[in-house]
């Protein structure tokens, strides 16, 4: 499959492309679909690109991707340009009905007309693939359609981009493909009871559900998750998986591999110049402590240098390329620890890029150590050095033994 997406994803997708591409709109839709990350979503494994079928896992149950190749039976063959971009903007399927908030929406609104008619164009360009959709697991009573349209009151503010003439061009490019495109605060973001994504403060950081990742804070200014970080820190990890700073896990490694890394230089450093006016965040609380805190870290401190240092280095500060920083790293800072804790348990996985083809891997510890040397090593990482995070108990660890999610 890999091949396969490198095919379709090919070409077009180099610096200064989007210029060049400008009165193709088949071109022009298929870099939009990229910046979109589409085919994460929209292709099961081992399967055509586009053609559907991946379960979208939420708290409430799982919906499958629709197929958006143009077969007409069971794919956007039988939709217009008018359907499509109700879709993207209002929610809407092509019979009208509700589309659960699965599918960002919520983001994808702020899309224009004539971006959404070039990604239903390169859609339509793709060989048709018969890929019948499978129902929801949604649980009752979550997989009423009707309870969309509270949902959508309360929750949804339907409209496009509208640039703030206040700021720059690059500035708004940046937004516009982060808050909209881009969808970051899908991830970005905690979310309420309802599963909405809670956009105030944006880009706050959040849990993913259910794939229990933390989605950093994005704000570079004081408090921030990426504070200390540059623009230059931004592009470079969206470029190649990897910064100063640490390097993409979990689903963002995906992200950086399928979608960011092919993103115009250009986009790239407009995303980081919106990113980089985020404003500060309100001091972190001092963390709580737990029971032998102290004790836990001391006994870390020892894990670590057996287990650790060779690559991470005694001081925190990694080594080179190859190895990244654990001190100030937003991974390792994340407010609960999960991120940490899954990387020990399971390894670190950054994304193979075009910049970085071929980059080292951490190896799982779950064999080597037991509950409580994770929850030691960990908490240690998270006080050492300049970190200040939260202590990580054994409890933690053996609750994120069992949970789900890659």
């Amino acid at each position: 499959m890999r091949i396969a997406l490198r095919v379709l994803l090919a070409g077009a997708l180099i610096p200064g492309a989007a210029a060049a591409q400008a009165g193709d709109p088949v071109a022009r839709g298929r870099y939009l679909a990229t910046v979109g990350d589409c085919v994460s979503c929209h292709t099961t494994r081992n399967g055509s690109p586009f053609a559907g079928g991946r379960v979208v896992v939420t708290p409430f149950g799982g919906i499958p991707s629709p197929n958006l190749t143009p077969d007409r039976a069971t794919g956007l063959g039988a939709w217009s340009a008018d359907d499509f971009y109700r879709a993207m903007h209002e929610g809407k399927g092509h019979d009208d009905e509700s589309l659960y908030p699965a599918f960002p929406f919520t983001s994808y609104t702020k899309l224009t007309r004539v971006d959404t008619d070039a990604i239903f164009a390169y859609l339509k360009s793709l060989p048709p693939v018969r890929n019948p959709r499978t129902e929801t697991t949604l649980r009752f009573p979550y997989r009423m359609r009707s309870l969309m349209a509270p949902w959508r009151g309360w929750f949804f503010d339907e409209g496009e981009y509208v640039p703030d003439p206040a700021r720059s061009a690059a500035w708004n490019r940046g937004a516009y493909l982060v808050e909209g495109l881009g969808h970051c605060n899908e991830c970005h973001a905690r979310r309420n009871s309802f599963g909405a994504p809670v956009t105030d403060p944006i880009l706050a950081g959040g849990i993913i559900p259910v794939q229990n990742w933390y989605a950093p804070d994005l704000s570079m200014a004081a408090n921030g998750g990426l504070e200390g970080w540059t623009e230059t820190d931004v592009i470079e990890l969206l470029k190649t998986g990897r910064s100063s700073h640490g390097v993409a896990l979990g689903p963002m490694a995906e992200v950086v591999m399928r979608s960011t890394q092919y993103v115009t230089d250009t986009d790239l450093a407009a995303m980081a110049t919106y990113l980089a006016s985020l404003p500060g965040r309100a001091p972190r609380p001092t963390p709580e402590s737990i029971p032998d805190a102290g004790d836990l870290a001391a006994r870390g401190e020892t894990v670590y240098a057996k287990q650790c240092a060779g690559c991470h280095a005694v001081d925190g500060r990694g080594k080179g390329a190859a190895y990244p920083p654990l001190d100030r790293n937003p991974s390792v800072l994340d407010p609960t620890g999960i991120n940490t804790v899954r990387a020990v348990l399971s390894g670190g996985f950054a994304p193979a890029t075009a910049g970085n083809p071929r980059p080292y891997s951490m190896p799982p510890f779950s064999q080597r150590l037991t509950d409580d040397e994770v929850a030691a090593v960990v908490t240690y990482i998270r006080q050492a050095w300049s970190n200040k995070a939260a202590a990580v108990s054994p409890n933690d660890v053996r609750a994120y033994r069992s949970v789900p999610g890659g």
